[in-house]
């Protein structure tokens, strides 16, 4: 275990690995946080969102977990909380894609993505309260997407893990408002990541945006590092584009 750090606020962040994982992780360590850098399989990519961290002058930590696995996310709290002592947050951004058609879909791809964009949110969310209590409150955001509200063709299991972070959330920030522990869904648009790089619209793939564009990533980022700090918002759905829900 890494030593223990001062009362600066602390967030970690699932999928840190990823695209829109790093940018949060830079977003929050260039606002001062300490950040936990989590992933499961990919740790160079990990290494360098850390990197990324540490460049802009902020303090973090890589975080090691399956979160489709209670106990392996357990684990993973347990060493975050007990390397912080100020307020934390959590973001739950780690997830799978899917492409594969409803009649043509194994119960394979079914099983993995929604024990990972589902099940795996209710494994951080119920090992995260304890401390969080504990400290007197926090902050959960989930990234959702526009997806689960309105789904898409190719994308039943995807589709499905997002509507299901929708319930879980609210019933989440019912449950634990009275201990001030806000729990929140952010959809953060299309972004260009290894998840989306297959399917990302180009030219005219707009049309459904009002404002015929995607949003900007750090526009995104800084939403989410703002609603962090949000002491009286809790149970609501944060759409970052131009779409109607």
């Amino acid at each position: 275990m890494q030593s223990p750090i001062g009362p600066k606020p602390a967030v970690l962040v699932t999928g840190a690995s990823g695209g829109i994982g790093h940018a949060m992780c830079e977003g929050f360590g260039k606002a001062g946080w300490y950040v936990g850098v989590h992933y499961y399989r990919n740790k160079p990519a990990a290494e360098e969102t850390l990197r990324q961290v540490l460049n802009t002058g902020g303090a973090g930590h890589l975080y090691q977990a399956d979160i489709r696995e209670a106990e392996s996310v357990r684990r993973m709290i347990d060493v975050f909380t007990g390397s912080t002592s100020g307020s934390l947050a959590f973001v739950c951004n780690a997830g799978l894609g899917q492409r594969d058609l409803l009649v043509r879909h194994s119960e394979e791809i079914w099983d993995d993505v929604i024990a990972t964009n589902l099940t795996g949110i209710f494994h951080c969310l119920r090992a995260i309260a304890p401390p969080m209590i504990a400290r007197g409150g926090g902050s959960i955001i989930v990234i959702g997407s526009h997806t689960g509200f309105h789904g898409a063709r190719g994308q039943s299991a995807y589709a499905t893990s997002k509507a299901g972070l929708i319930g879980l959330v609210r019933t989440a920030a019912l449950e634990w408002g009275s201990q001030n522990i806000r729990v929140n869904l952010v959809l953060p648009g299309w972004q260009k990541t290894d998840l989306t790089k297959d399917v990302f619209p180009e030219g005219q793939g707009w049309l459904d945006h009002a404002l015929h564009r995607p949003p900007n990533i750090q526009e995104v980022v800084g939403t989410i590092v703002h609603l962090a700090q949000l002491k009286d918002v809790s149970g609501q759905v944060w759409n970052c584009d131009s779409r109607h829900l």
